[in-house]
Order: C-alpha cells, then sequence, then structure tokens
C-alpha cells in the first residue's frame, strides 16, 4: 500500500536540475547511430560492451544507454506506467530546427509537435520506442500567466517548415 506523501517543509532549491537519463537498450550501436550519429551527442566513455555514456558539452553524461536486459529486452506495453518520454532541451530555436533538419533528411519518423505557449516540442520515439521530445523554451517572459501568476500552458501545433525557415534566416 503506498503511502501518503506529505509536503515538504522548504521547496527545492531553484537551480535543482534533472542530471542525466539512463535507459535500457536492446541494441548500443542501434542506439548511437540514433543518440550519437542523428541527434549529435558526444560519447564520453564505455562499460565494457553493455554501456555507453553520451553528453552535450562535454559533461560527464547527459544520456547513458545500456544492453543490461539483454537483446530480447521488450519496451513496457502502453497503458503501463514508466517512462512517457525525456525532454531534450535546445538552447535556441536554431538549433531545434537543426535536429529536425537531420532526422527528416535520415526519414526518421516524427510522431507529433507541440506549441505549449512556454515552449516548442517535436515528439518521437528512439529505436527502442523511448519517447523522446525535443523542445526549445521561449523567454520566460513571454510566457503567459493568470491574475494570480500562474503559467497558462496552450497546446497549439508547430509548423515544422517555419521552424526549418530558421536555418535559412541566419545562413
Amino acid at each position: 500500500m503506498a503511502q501518503a506523501v506529505t509536503a515538504p517543509a522548504e521547496p527545492i532549491h531553484p537551480q535543482t536540475r534533472i542530471g542525466h537519463i539512463h535507459l535500457t537498450v536492446t541494441d548500443l550501436e542501434r542506439s548511437l547511430a540514433f543518440y550519437r550519429d542523428l541527434l549529435g551527442f558526444e560519447e564520453t566513455m564505455r562499460y565494457k560492451d553493455s554501456a555507453v555514456f553520451l553528453s552535450a558539452g562535454g559533461y560527464h553524461h547527459h544520456l547513458a544507454l545500456n544492453t543490461w536486459a539483454g537483446p530480447d529486452a521488450s519496451p513496457p506495453p502502453p497503458g503501463h506506467t514508466g517512462l512517457y518520454h525525456f525532454a531534450i532541451l535546445y538552447p535556441s530555436r536554431r538549433e531545434l530546427a537543426r535536429a529536425v533538419k537531420a532526422l527528416r533528411q535520415a526519414d526518421y519518423p516524427l510522431q507529433s509537435t507541440s506549441d505549449h505557449g512556454v515552449s516548442e516540442s517535436v515528439y518521437l520515439a528512439d529505436p527502442d520506442g523511448n519517447g523522446v521530445e525535443l523542445s526549445v523554451d521561449r523567454p520566460p517572459e513571454t510566457w503567459s500567466r493568470d491574475s494570480q501568476g500562474n503559467i497558462q500552458a496552450s497546446r497549439g501545433k508547430v509548423d515544422l517548415d517555419e521552424l526549418l525557415a530558421e536555418l535559412e534566416e541566419r545562413a
């Protein structure tokens, strides 16, 4: 039986960040072709032939991939708890456009897009079916808020052609 969760005495520090994602995959080389070769993460270290660690900008790792469950591991079936998706937050709209362009050039399937008002996102699944969100935040001063100051997110579509125009405007 689950225990009731009580509110912490103090909020978590506002500069706290989620450090890294560790994913179980069935084929390291196939996953590296996606995360390293297609999305551009850099390989920082390996653990024998069963795990690899990837990063952006020289961090020890943002993403870890392992095959410890074996090559026949299956993803959780729909309708079960577990990872829905994780987000890769790009520093600019241009960098998000670069990622989308690489995916399109590789004919990699995209699932959907969403303009949340506070951010723009492109959704897809990695080769093992893990949900991946490629996202860019809008400046916080442009976020819509209600009269109490609460963020008011929205849900629309991202125009991918307009997003990709970011690459032409600054070329």
